[in-house]
């Protein structure tokens, strides 16, 4: 288990916005008693729901948000 500082440290954001996504119960947490920690599952599955999809190239969009018919 690991403290929120720990866990920020690993997922490279700063711990206050660990435990307010935390207390928003926005990110998966544990609390033993009183005190906040995540697993090591829990860190993992945060940092696979911020992944994001790439994008299409600029170049392959028309002005209007289609695909280009070029691209």
């Amino acid at each position: 288990m690991y403290t929120p500082e720990q866990a920020a440290t690993m997922l490279q954001v700063r711990p206050s916005w660990l435990r307010r996504r935390a207390a928003a119960r926005a990110v998966p947490c544990r609390f033993l008693g009183k005190h906040l920690r995540f697993a090591k599952q829990d860190i993992e599955d945060i940092a696979a729901t911020s992944r994001q999809s790439p994008r299409m190239p600029a170049a392959a969009v028309t002005r209007y948000g289609n695909p280009s018919r070029r691209a």
